[in-house]
Parts: structure tokens; C-alpha cells; sequence
């Protein structure tokens, strides 16, 4: 008669056998991942064309991440495809297109001839990064969904890129530029840590209907684009950039006008 200890180890090996082939057929969500993986093929193919010298094509680059990272989570959200798997290869894939790519690149076009002060600053932005989003994952579960507290890596990048697309598309040179674009660097950076809130977005329904002034101003927004894609790009990314700031000055205002008494005469 068998003892019990064979017997439990049977028992064991039968549930390991059982659960191995269940691993085993287990795959992953196609549509989101394919997504994901093309921002992560952009951003790396940003830092190629930074060391090629090709800093218009790295920026754009940059810029089409941007568009597949926002695209993957709505995807993933709209067709019930969302995956732990899914959320740890996204964090991966924006560390590389939101912080070591516009690091590079812009450490290549403008702050590699600073010395010490250049490598510092791209590697603040890309420190910062890296935090931005480990607060990220760590809060995601307690943070309001409408509002990002610090500048959401893919803005600061965009902020960055759409900065060194305006400075080659006007033939101004990383040596002309190098102390705004050290500038513009530390301020992505340092955004990015910051407890300012910035608007998501994300309470935004795609399957709501809105009036049609919306669609107007939708495509009118494209026109405006389409007159100087650089320089608009960078104005908009600047002012979402400002508009924690913004924010903050506001409700710090509101605050001290209602702490402060009424005067009596």
C-alpha cells in the first residue's frame, strides 16, 4: 500500500501536468501588442537616425510613437484585449521611445558639444523618464483617470522631438541652439517628476455622441497643423507642457483669495 507522501506527490506532478499545457496554448493579444511593438520600432529607429545624422527623420519618428502608443491602449480598451503582458511590454517600449530615444536625439543634434552640462541634462530627461513612469504603474490603480500628475513621458518627448524639427526644418544648427535646447530638455525632464496634474483625456468617450462644432473644430485643428506642421506641433506640446503650470498658479490663487478674509470698513 502506497504512502502518503507518494500519493501527494503524485497528485502534484498530475496538477503540474495539467497546468503545463494550459501555459503552454496560452498567447498573447495581436492588435495592441502590434502597436506597441511599432512604437517601440519607431523609437529605435529614431536613435539610428540620430547617429546618421538624420535629425528631422528622428524627430518624426518620435512623433509617430507618440500616435501608436496613444493608439494601443484605446485599442486594447475598445475591444477587451487589455493584458498584464500588454501593460508591462508598453512600459518597456515607452522607456525606450520616450526616454532614451529623445535623449539621444537630442543629445546628438545640440548638447553633445556642452560637455559635461549636455550629458547631465539628456540623462535628467531620461532619468526622469524612467521614474515618471514607475510612478506611473504604481499609482494606476488610485490615481484619477481624468488627470496625470507630471507630464506624461509621451508629451515630453513630443515637446523634445517637435523642438529639434522646428530647429532643422528652419536651418538653425544644435550649435546655435544647444542653450534653449538644454533648456527645453531640463523642463521636459523635470515636468515629467513633478506632482502637477495634467489633463488625460481619458474621460473623453469615443463612443458618445458630441455636436457637430466638434468635427469643425477637428478639422480645422488638422488645417492649422498642415500650414507649418513643426512649428505648430511645438507650440501645442508647449503649452500642454505649461498647462500643469498653469493649473497649479490658478488653483493656488483661488486658494489664497478664499483664505483671505473680506475686509471691513
Amino acid at each position: 500500500m502506497p504512502d502518503s507522501d507518494s500519493i501527494q506527490s503524485s497528485e502534484v506532478e498530475a496538477a503540474e501536468e495539467d497546468v503545463a499545457p494550459k501555459l503552454s496554448r496560452r498567447g498573447i493579444f495581436l492588435l495592441p501588442n502590434l502597436l506597441t511593438t511599432g512604437a517601440l520600432f519607431a523609437g529605435f529607429y529614431a536613435i539610428v537616425q540620430a547617429m546618421n545624422g538624420r535629425y528631422e527623420q528622428a524627430a518624426i519618428a518620435i512623433l509617430v510613437a507618440m500616435i501608436l502608443d496613444g493608439l494601443d491602449g484605446r485599442v486594447a480598451r475598445l475591444t477587451n484585449t487589455q493584458s498584464a503582458f500588454g501593460a508591462e511590454y508598453d512600459s518597456l517600449s515607452d522607456m525606450v521611445s520616450f526616454g532614451v530615444a529623445p535623449a539621444l536625439v537630442m543629445y546628438s543634434f545640440a548638447l553633445k558639444g556642452m560637455g559635461k552640462l549636455g550629458w547631465i541634462a539628456a540623462f535628467v530627461y531620461c532619468a526622469a523618464a524612467a521614474l515618471r513612469l514607475a510612478r506611473f504603474n504604481t499609482m494606476l490603480a488610485v490615481q484619477d483617470k481624468r488627470w496625470f500628475m507630471g507630464l506624461p513621458s509621451p508629451a515630453a518627448a513630443a515637446l523634445v522631438a517637435s523642438f529639434v524639427w522646428v530647429m532643422v526644418d528652419n536651418h538653425i544648427t544644435g550649435e546655435e541652439s544647444r542653450w534653449i535646447a538644454w533648456g527645453v530638455m531640463l523642463f521636459a525632464g523635470i515636468s515629467m517628476i513633478t506632482n502637477l496634474a495634467f489633463y488625460s483625456g481619458k474621460d473623453f468617450n469615443l463612443k458618445r455622441s458630441v455636436p457637430f462644432l466638434v468635427i469643425v473644430l477637428v478639422a480645422l485643428g488638422f488645417s492649422l497643423v498642415s500650414v507649418d506642421p513643426p512649428i505648430v506641433l511645438f507650440l501645442i506640446f508647449l503649452a500642454y507642457g505649461l498647462s500643469g503650470y498653469a493649473l497649479w498658479l490658478k488653483r493656488r490663487f483661488v486658494r489664497k483669495h478664499a483664505a483671505t478674509p473680506p475686509s471691513q470698513d
